[in-house]
């Protein structure tokens, strides 16, 4: 599909469903060498407000990742999307990732998100990152893994393009072979 964005009017008109367990949006951003922006036009509250709204979405896929890293969402949109969603089972969404360990510093450390840390989280096992982009290394890689398994506690698998999520995968295993 081309001309379609993942927006606030798109969305807005799904939360009416409560009990909907399957949101499938297809749709793709251009490539690298297509002149085009992100079609994903939500923001951290526009996303919070769907996860509250649709609290038995057990699959929620708006759009391939990209590697743009132009979105307004954050990794601070996982955590309302793990508490409200404690179904989820399969996720999507695209997020910025170029303050990622700063934005999991503020998560693991802000007391704006104590409470919600402190909620049961979904069930999610395996995140699919497509072409999102990530730089991390050392200490940095650690601090990233904590968060992703603060805000997913079943998470056992990431994978994307960059090879920075695979280095992040096997972190996150390490993790949980050293807290067993």
């Amino acid at each position: 599909m081309s001309g379609i964005n993942v927006d606030s009017s798109s969305v807005s008109t799904i939360q009416c469903f409560r009990n909907l367990v399957d949101l499938h949006v297809h749709v793709s951003c251009p490539d690298e060498d297509e002149r085009g922006q992100c079609i994903f036009k939500l923001n951290n509250d526009n996303v919070t407000e769907l996860a509250m709204a649709l609290t038995q979405l057990e699959f929620l896929v708006l759009g391939c990742l990209c590697s743009k890293n132009t979105c307004l969402t954050t990794i601070a949109c996982l955590l309302p999307i793990s508490v409200h969603c404690s179904k989820l089972e399969e996720l999507e969404i695209h997020f910025n990732t170029t303050n990622i360990v700063d934005d999991f510093r503020n998560i693991l450390e802000g007391p704006r998100f104590q409470q919600l840390r402190s909620l049961p989280k979904c069930p999610l096992m395996y995140l699919d990152l497509f072409s999102a982009p990530l730089r991390l290394d050392g200490s940095d890689l650690e601090t990233v893994a904590k968060g992703m398994v603060d805000i997913f506690p079943s998470l056992t698998d990431i994978y994307g393009l960059e090879k920075s999520w695979n280095e992040l995968s096997r972190q996150i295993t390490d993790l949980r072979e050293g807290s067993e």
